[in-house]
């Protein structure tokens, strides 16, 4: 990559992966998720997940490219991690980790979303830069929904007793 322009591409490429993968992550983490406001929100990203997907597909399409992936390591990490969580923890530990598995992801996506947001800017891509605007909103919202989720609900779930005796 030698331009802004071969970096914007590689980049919208990688979130393209990332949100493709997110489709294939996010129904395992709410089947894992014991509460179920939870699991609502985690089949909620799910469905906007898939809207963010077409709306990638319009940016590929404003800047006259084809919509397509390049395998990003980090989002793959992210999901590995999330399937250790999955397979190790329980009970009010799995509901708290898998939110935060889940805002490692937004933060991630938050910051891609910010950065393709403003090279879409510099390089004059004005639909680009409407389009990733609002998945970037979105993406923010989720991240203060779980926010909300975790302190309101997960984190303050009373310990059990073999917990409090530990």
């Amino acid at each position: 990559m030698k331009t802004l322009n071969d970096a914007f591409e590689h980049t919208l490429q990688d979130i393209y992966y990332a949100e493709n993968a997110l489709t294939k992550a996010l129904p395992k983490m709410a089947k894992a998720a014991g509460s179920a406001h939870l699991q609502e929100a985690l089949k909620a990203h799910l469905t906007e997940t898939k809207e963010q997907i077409k709306l990638l597909d319009q940016v590929f399409k404003a800047i006259g490219k084809k919509a397509e992936g390049e395998k990003c390591d980090a989002i793959e990490g992210l999901i590995k991690e999330t399937d250790g969580i999955i397979e190790e923890a329980e009970g009010a530990a799995l509901d708290a980790m898998l939110i935060g598995a889940a805002q490692a992801v937004e933060h991630y996506e938050i910051a891609r979303y910010g950065t393709l947001r403003e090279w879409a800017r510099q390089l004059g891509e004005d639909e680009a830069h409407d389009l990733l605007t609002q998945i970037l909103d979105q993406e923010k919202a989720t991240n203060a929904k779980l926010t909300a989720l975790a302190v309101g609900e997960v984190n303050a779930a009373k310990p059990s007793k073999a917990t409090a005796k530990a």
